[in-house]
């Protein structure tokens, strides 16, 4: 199987990628249809969990490599790392201003983004797709840069980066489908918003494993680009919400749970 994967072409790996992690979150947000209620700090502890991952996930699987691969380069090494991860925050940034979207147990006079009457379910899934753009765009690079044929960027690392990303999205998808039950709305909407908000992750893979294909000499820049959007979404999004209800110590202890696991994961893939 792992033969026949190795076979195909990145882009097609990338998308295979996406489909996982979001088959991962649907799995995550079907539990909504067996939980009657769940504690607002096991689901703190959940969201802490997915920024340890994507804390780790952001310097092994991502900069470290775009590190080792501008040492060559005719700017200094650390160039292409700094101003692709500021690029990738200020991307995630102005996304954040313009796409309307209202953050969980927020009300909905405290919706950001262009002003809009969509519906407060909307709102609420759409604060979410939000943050698994970079989490799809941060596989298809991996997976991209692969290809590449660079020591610094293997397929086992790309695979680990998704096993990792599929690992937080579980929690993710069910920390997403139990409070939109909590809004009124029935178990199988709750469901169905959960899985869909994942639905951009194949897409974002596609489009990131594409762009560093086509354009090799921006891959250091592209996979810096990733981490920098992802840390937007932990700094700005996962660490605030998940401290909100004062969960403190048990939130910080499943962040480092969760970058454990993904640092784990990576050096034994990678």
């Amino acid at each position: 199987m792992l033969i026949y994967f190795k076979s195909l072409n990145p882009v097609v790996q990338a998308l295979l990628a996406g489909v996982f992690t979001w088959l991962i979150t649907a799995a995550g947000a079907a539990a909504v249809f067996g939980a009657k209620e769940v504690s607002k700090k096991l689901l703190d502890c959940m969201l802490g969990f997915a920024a340890g991952v994507m804390i780790a996930a952001s310097y092994w699987s991502l900069l470290a490599p775009s590190i080792e691969m501008s040492e060559h380069l005719s700017v200094p090494s650390w160039f292409p790392a700094a101003f692709g991860f500021m690029l990738g925050g200020i991307f995630l940034r102005l996304i954040d201003r313009i796409l309307p979207h209202l953050h969980l147990g927020f009300p909905s006079e405290q919706a950001e983004g262009i002003k809009t009457s969509w519906r407060r379910s909307t709102l609420l899934v759409l604060a979410i797709t939000l943050h698994n753009i970079p989490e799809g765009l941060a596989i298809g690079v991996a997976f991209g840069a692969s290809a590449a044929g660079l020591p610094s960027a293997t397929l086992a690392g790309a695979i680990a980066l998704t096993i990792g990303i599929g690992i937080q999205n579980f929690p993710e998808g069910f920390a997403v489908s139990v409070p939109l039950r909590r809004e009124g709305l029935s178990r199988l909407k709750s469901f169905w918003f959960g899985q869909l908000s994942a639905i951009v992750e194949p897409i974002s893979a596609v489009i990131g494993a594409a762009a560093v294909i086509f354009a090799r000499p921006l891959l250091p820049y592209a996979l810096a680009f990733a981490a920098g959007a992802m840390i937007f979404v932990v700094v700005e999004e996962l660490i605030p919400e998940s401290q909100r209800s004062g969960n403190t110590d048990s939130v910080t202890l499943g962040t480092m749970i969760g970058f454990m696991v993904m640092m784990i994961l990576d050096v034994a893939f990678g």
